[in-house]
């Protein structure tokens, strides 16, 4: 039986949260005695399967380093880029000295603390059936509209049955996504995740259903949302 292939991780969290309506940047509020980034990155850090974790912060950054993650000998931090793209690029650049041939990456959220080890395991299998990767994702369940450019009107409803909520982490080949992001990044396309980013060039990641409480903290009311959630781990 071949051994599985080795996989970093990667963890833009070069933001500002400015939807927070914070001077803290969400993935450093808290939730008991750890930060949204801390709860973020525990179930990678304690996962045999993830070999190193690089962790993308702002230039500025200056809270990370009071951190125990700081001193992790699992964890690399490097500074980031005015956009998402631009701090995973940074990451893949900095991961590339721990990288094989067969390496795979694994980008993940540093606001998404609610990631459930199950979930984790799902989107890893997913190295030992394809060679383009996948996301966590969970179908739509409410009924969506589309609406005008510059009003808040209805122009459409769309159909739900085939759309998804795109959630992290995303698992893809290193090589795979370090060629599509950067020529995304040349070509100026809007990337939104990294799944996007491979659409772009014609590939076709897999859809992994994930659990819905792998939400990620945006506005401020998500942030009592995800303490239920975490408080509530074991039922």
């Amino acid at each position: 039986m071949n051994a599985l292939p080795e996989v970093i991780a990667v963890l833009p969290a070069a933001g500002i949260g400015k939807r927070m309506q914070t001077d803290c940047p969400k993935q450093y509020l808290t939730i008991g005695q750890k930060t949204i980034l801390e709860y973020a990155v525990d179930p990678l850090l304690h996962h045999p399967r993830i070999k190193q974790i690089i962790v993308v912060i702002d230039l500025q950054d200056d809270r990370f380093q009071s951190l125990a993650l700081a001193h992790h000998a699992k964890i690399q931090v490097v500074y980031g880029g005015e956009q998402r793209a631009d701090s995973v690029m940074a990451g893949l650049q900095q991961a590339e000295q721990y990288i094989n041939q067969s390496s795979w990456v694994l980008v993940h959220d540093a606001a998404r603390p609610c990631l459930h080890p199950e979930d984790l395991d799902k989107l890893l299998a997913v190295t030992e059936h394809s060679k383009i990767g996948g996301i966590l994702a969970t179908p739509v369940r409410d009924t969506m509209k589309r609406g005008g450019v510059s009003t808040a009107v209805i122009n459409q409803t769309l159909e739900r049955q085939q759309l998804w909520h795109a959630l992290t982490p995303q698992i893809f080949p290193f090589a795979l996504l370090k060629d599509c992001l950067s020529g995304g990044i040349e070509k100026g396309i809007e990337i939104t995740d990294e799944a996007s980013a491979l659409e772009y060039y014609g590939y076709q990641p897999l859809l992994i259903k994930g659990r819905s409480d792998n939400i990620k903290i945006t506005y401020p009311e998500d942030l009592a949302l995800a303490e239920f959630y975490l408080t509530r781990r074991n039922d």
